[in-house]
């Protein structure tokens, strides 16, 4: 059996009859000032009214209205404090006799008025004894109860005595001649309990204890000193920001690329808390607020007159000391990586796509210019084939024309250029637009257009007409492409409390829970459609909204069909 247990079973065994001793000690004492209060409220005023009573009647020859006074008061109290049996009898026979005596006072009735108050205190003398034996017994009771639990808690306690000293000093004897010869320097000590799984524990710990000791003996100061060298060039000569912390914030190192995004000196903030130094520094006040929830977006830093981008990462330090078994925490880095080549990378990419864009955009309308001269026939009749041929350079060269429109959106997207002319539009108006520019798309398919309104014309929402259209003709193109032959689609605007809702919903194939998060990310198509698109519109029109402090999503089930919504602010 643990110590912990023998200790747990007697002492906490030997606390609970304590308790129960003081538990019973205080029912026992609230028993008996009960009975005492008993005796006094109720039996000891009877007789001292009675008494008083008696006083009154005696005087009521030489001072008739003071002492009538003081018996009817007497009286009164009397009739409040009736307790014992045949007690209240007894008063209202006083009471008779003393209304009787005051209307016709004689020797006689005086006599019976001295009868009732005699029988009032004889009734309440013999409560008094009946409640003094109960007190009594009481009393015995709580003296057996109380010494019976004393017996027990002294036996536990004398067993506790004389077994606990025992198997306690017996372990602790071995563990001082231990630790004598650990500080004579023999770390090859090693101690080996028999008995109770604490000791055991206590074994193994100072054993760790040994061998770390053992341990830093046989390291060498040179070999440390010479690891950390190598370890803070390596850190120094690292491209990207390093700061580290303790487990307490304090910095205890910087490299060489940290103090120069950070305009800082490494002699002045070396051993001071992060806290500290973020009074006076806006960069580390920066990232010391994102500290707990790093942020995803790129962190810029003006340094050497030029544009640096940084991803911030904290790497907590979990490390497992010699001999233990469990990590402790002892700190934690802030790394900035430096993607600044990536960022310019990224740049000239978004530049080539917008420039790329806006160059086939003339040549791309100049061929579709031709091909609607070459399609009247003023210059000549065309056959069959020839029509074909022009039908179909003409869907070519508008989807040409879709693809870089798309990519002149997404230059602007990823540049943060999207001019916004906001102003208040009316939903039906954006709707009934949006719907006009697919009617043809819609022929083609046979699908009709059902719309919605549940809005007052007076609801006029805060956007950019334009760039609000182009989402919902997005949303009703896709709606149309999924949608079977002879369909219908469902345009519904509805007003929320501070907002306005456009939703889209077809009937098509739906979309699979899984993929509704990535549904709106850029070159994302769902698995298994072919599409001719290139997975840019729902990625444009999620920034458009969003920069129009609006909300976008998408509700779907496999086979039931899918509803784009967006969300656009009330005026």
């Amino acid at each position: 059996m643990k110590l912990k247990t023998k200790l747990t079973l007697g002492v906490g065994l030997l606390f609970l009859l304590i308790v129960l001793l003081s538990v019973m000690g205080s029912v026992y004492i609230n028993k008996l000032k009960s009975d005492t209060e008993k005796i006094l409220n109720a039996n000891y005023n009877s007789i001292e009214f009675s008494k008083n009573m008696l006083l009154a009647l005696d005087r009521i020859g030489t001072d008739s209205a003071v002492a009538i006074q003081t018996f009817k008061k007497n009286n009164q109290l009397q009739e409040k404090n009736l307790t014992e049996f045949g007690e209240k009898e007894a008063t209202q026979s006083l009471n008779l006799h003393f209304n009787d005596y005051l209307n016709h006072p004689d020797n006689e009735k005086e006599k019976l008025i001295r009868e009732d108050l005699v029988k009032i205190m004889t009734l309440n003398m013999k409560g008094i004894e009946r409640k003094s034996d109960m007190a009594i017994i009481t009393a015995e009771n709580a003296t057996f109860w109380i010494v019976s639990l004393g017996t027990v808690c002294f036996l536990i306690a004398f067993v506790l005595l004389f077994n606990l000293p025992q198997t306690i000093a017996e372990p602790i004897s071995q563990l001082t001649s231990s630790i004598r010869q650990i500080a004579n320097k023999n770390y090859s000590e090693r101690v080996h309990f028999k008995g109770s799984e604490e000791f055991n524990d206590l074994a193994e710990s100072f054993n760790v204890m040994a061998e770390k000791l053992q341990e830093y003996e046989s390291s060498t100061l040179s070999k440390q000193l010479m690891d950390k060298k190598r370890i803070e060039t390596l850190v120094n000569n690292m491209h990207d920001a390093v700061i580290g912390l303790d487990e307490n914030h304090f910095i205890y190192m910087i490299n060489d690329e940290a103090l120069k995004i950070t305009n800082l000196n490494k002699e002045e903030i070396i051993g001071k808390t992060v806290h500290e130094v973020a009074v006076n520094n806006d960069l580390i006040r920066e990232l010391l607020k994102n500290i707990d929830h790093p942020q995803k977006e790129p962190i810029k830093i003006v340094s050497g007159h030029k544009e640096n981008y940084f991803e911030q990462d904290v790497i907590p330090i979990n490390i497992v000391k010699t001999g233990e078994k469990e990590k402790k925490y002892i700190g934690r880095v802030i790394l900035l990586r430096n993607i600044t080549p990536f960022k310019e990378l990224d740049f000239a990419k978004t530049n080539f796509i917008a420039t790329i864009s806006h160059e086939l955009k003339t040549p791309i309308s100049a061929i579709k210019m031709g091909v609607q001269l070459l399609e009247n026939q003023k210059f000549g009749e065309l056959n069959e084939q020839q029509k074909e041929l022009l039908n179909g350079i003409n869907e070519d060269g508008q989807r040409l024309l879709n693809i870089t429109a798309e990519l002149l959106n997404l230059s602007q997207v990823e540049t943060g250029n999207i001019r916004l002319n906001i102003e208040h539009c009316s939903p039906k108006e954006m709707v009934q637009t949006a719907i006009k520019n697919v009617e043809k798309l819609a022929e083609q398919k046979n699908i009709s257009i059902k719309t919605q309104f549940e809005v007052e014309d007076s609801d006029l929402v805060a956007a950019d007409f334009d760039k609000t259209v182009w989402v919902m003709n997005n949303f009703l193109s896709n709606a149309i492409k999924h949608s079977f032959q002879d369909e219908s689609i469902s345009v519904k605007v509805e007003k929320y409390e501070t907002s306005v809702k456009f939703s889209v919903t077809d009937s098509g194939k739906g979309i699979e829970e899984q993929y509704h998060r990535q549904i709106f990310d850029r070159y994302f198509q769902v698995p298994g459609e072919h599409q001719n698109g290139t997975g840019l519109g729902l990625a444009i029109s999620k920034n458009f909204i969003e920069k129009q402090h609006g909300e976008i999503g998408v509700k779907s089930s496999l086979n039931q069909g899918s509803s784009f919504y967006f969300l656009l602010p009330l005026v």
